[in-house]
């Protein structure tokens, strides 16, 4: 089910699939989906909700998985991908694409006030609290503290804001 608050704006060239397994997909009053995002219904039963005045700029992916929760007032650039969900691979005698998904880290959390550099991914577990800052490129996992400033593969905390 997808649910636009009036107020919010999706460009027509987004691609939202709309899930077949339930999940909700909720785009919430003042924010802004730019072109060329795609919603994916892939990988597991999660919802996406997206706050207040949130931003997500052209070229990014969501897999809906284990779900994202974005806050208010969220910025994320371009050509970012939110992946909450990953593959099983354990057994080298089944074929990965045949072993399913692994059980969910608790689908990914952006708090309110985060701005995501571009080309950054978002892995299943993330959590981004209040007022974080990550740089482009970064691959992000774990929790990352509030006004913390983080790049990197591994991500780092490199400063704080004031």
């Amino acid at each position: 089910m997808i649910e636009i608050h009036p107020t919010a704006f999706v460009s027509p060239l987004a691609d939202i699939e709309d899930s077949v397994k339930g999940s909700r997909i909720v785009v919430g009053p003042g924010s802004y989906i730019d072109a060329f995002v795609k919603v994916k219904a892939a990988g597991g039963t999660g919802d996406i909700v997206i706050g207040e005045k949130s931003f997500i700029n052209s070229g990014c992916v969501l897999y809906i998985g284990n779900g994202i929760h974005i806050g208010n007032n969220v910025s994320i650039a371009a050509n970012c991908v939110l992946a909450p969900t990953n593959h099983e691979f354990v057994d080298r005698n089944i074929l990965h694409q045949e072993q399913g998904f692994r059980p969910s880290r608790g689908g990914i959390v952006i708090d309110d006030d985060v701005w995501i550099g571009a080309q950054s991914t978002i892995l299943d577990g993330a959590v981004l609290s209040h007022g974080v800052v990550v740089g482009a490129q970064s691959l992000v996992r774990g929790t990352l503290e509030p006004f913390g400033v983080y790049a990197g593969n591994p991500i780092m905390k490199i400063s704080e804001r004031k």
